[in-house]
């Protein structure tokens, strides 16, 4: 009677945190709320050292390790924007794919931004524009271009293809002593599998308006339009494409060189006066981020290197609201980590992990446990980070244990890709950007997002098969 009582709380403490990120409240405000209110009910008395003991301890160390991260993306993102790049990278795509592939252009687009290291958040406010005018030109319905932008910017490039720069592929290499290259080519081939059977969905999904002759949209859709691209004089393709390259080739070289530099370990005396402790960095869990910072900081110099007047002109306000994103972003994630954290040292929580840890599979139990909560949680990141933190030791004993001897790399992709997996239910933050950016509702366009979910969440099974299959990494 206890067990279920206290799972009852966890249940709840999830299910409230889920109500009001759908409800559009902050995540920074309520998941202390709902943590400590999920104490609360199991022991009061540890209300105040669980607060300051666990919670703010693992925000906090959440920030140390990754906001860097969050914060050169962003400022790389936006001086992408400034500098009319994106702009430049979005026409030569659609003049290289036609016009008249505009969905499959879109995602080209998007896949190049993420993939280059821009925030999922400002791909959707630098696409939109085109994509709107694209579909409207082929008489695509307006409702397609959230599906669209979700399948080019949420999936493929956010988690599975091998080296991308998003945070959802950096935070399991603190966990498994990996980086950002785990598991290659299965990373490669579950991106493939998302790419091929999105875009054969969204293309149904196309020709089925085609034939009950829908046009791009009427009064209740037609909200939030942008100006029609003018065509201004933009930089060569070619130029603009170069540092998103830059950003890949250098993360994968300071992956490489990192370790070779800084061997096992790194330390240093961190003062001159007294007997401060020794600090001592371990090169395996911090390569990874490490080199992302490295790479990121190559493409923003690159950046301003071929573009510093545009750039410079609008840095000032530009470099604030990056700061601005980065921080909310950051904080957001954060507090959904410490969130976590408190609710695995509830004991209600044995409850979900004893049910969770009887799937017998260790792959198919690691990517159940992250994309549940991510789902619950509504964040990639912030579920990935809750079921890490909670569960990574005994994601990888069972690993060792069993007898195929999953190495860490496949752990790493596996969580990677099923952190994207559900995290796109209808209270994720970046569903509601970029529905409120396009002018559509939930009602007229969340079908197609939720779709593109299933597909993403199918892969990750599709790659834990491939790897027991063929034995590929």
């Amino acid at each position: 009677m206890v067990s279920d009582m206290s799972f009852l709380v966890v249940l709840s403490a999830l299910c409230f945190l889920m109500f009001v990120a759908y409800r559009g409240y902050s995540v920074i405000l309520f998941a202390p709320v709902a943590a400590l209110g999920a104490v609360l009910l199991t022991d009061p008395s540890m209300v105040a050292p669980m607060f300051t003991g666990l919670f703010m301890e693992k925000l906090v160390g959440f920030l140390k390790l990754y906001f860097p991260v969050f914060l050169l993306g962003a400022i790389f993102g936006k001086i992408i924007e400034l500098s009319g790049f994106s702009k430049a990278i979005v026409a030569g795509t659609i003049k290289l794919v036609g016009a008249s592939r505009a969905m499959l252009s879109i995602v080209i687009v998007c896949a190049l931004l993420t993939y280059g290291g821009v925030s999922l958040f400002v791909v959707v406010f630098a696409v939109y524009p085109f994509a709107a005018e694209l579909f409207r030109q082929s008489n695509i319905p307006k409702r397609l271009i959230p599906g669209t932008i979700a399948l080019g910017a949420f999936t493929f490039t956010m988690d599975s293809l091998p080296g991308t720069p998003q945070i959802q592929n950096i935070i399991p290499a603190s966990f498994f002593g990996t980086n950002a290259w785990a598991a290659p080519w299965l990373g490669t081939l579950g991106g493939v599998f998302i790419l091929i059977v999105g875009l054969i969905y969204l293309d149904r999904r196309r020709r089925a308006a085609q034939i009950a002759g829908e046009g791009y949209g009427d009064a209740d859709t037609l909200i939030n339009e942008p100006a029609p691209f003018s065509g201004e004089k933009l930089a060569n393709p070619l130029l603009a494409v170069l540092p998103l390259v830059l950003v890949g080739v250098s993360n994968k070289l300071f992956t490489n060189w990192i370790p070779q530099w800084y061997g096992d370990s790194v330390s240093f005396d961190p003062a001159v006066i007294g007997n401060a402790p020794e600090v001592v960095q371990h090169t395996a869990k911090i390569a990874a981020i490490w080199a992302v910072e490295g790479a990121l900081l190559v493409g923003i110099i690159s950046v301003l290197i071929f573009a510093w007047k545009p750039v410079f002109q609008g840095f000032a306000e530009g470099s604030r609201t990056a700061v601005g994103g980065a921080l909310l972003a950051g904080m957001n994630t954060a507090s959904e980590y410490g969130f976590g954290a408190v609710i695995a040292a509830l004991p209600g929580f044995l409850v979900v992990a004893n049910a969770l840890s009887a799937i017998p599979n260790p792959l198919v139990n690691e990517a159940i446990t992250v994309t549940v909560l991510a789902g619950v949680t509504g964040s990639a990141s912030g579920g990935m980070s809750i079921a890490l933190a909670a569960m990574a030791d005994t994601f990888i004993a069972n690993a060792n244990a069993n007898a195929a001897q999953i190495p860490m790399e496949v752990l790493h992709r596996v969580a990677s890709m099923a952190s994207g997996g559900m995290d796109t239910l209808p209270h994720n933050g970046a569903v509601i950007t970029l529905l409120a950016v396009t002018g559509l509702t939930h009602r007229q366009a969340y079908k197609d997002i939720f779709a593109i979910t299933i597909i993403k969440t199918l892969a990750v099974f599709v790659v834990i098969a491939l790897f027991y299959a063929t034995g590929l990494v």
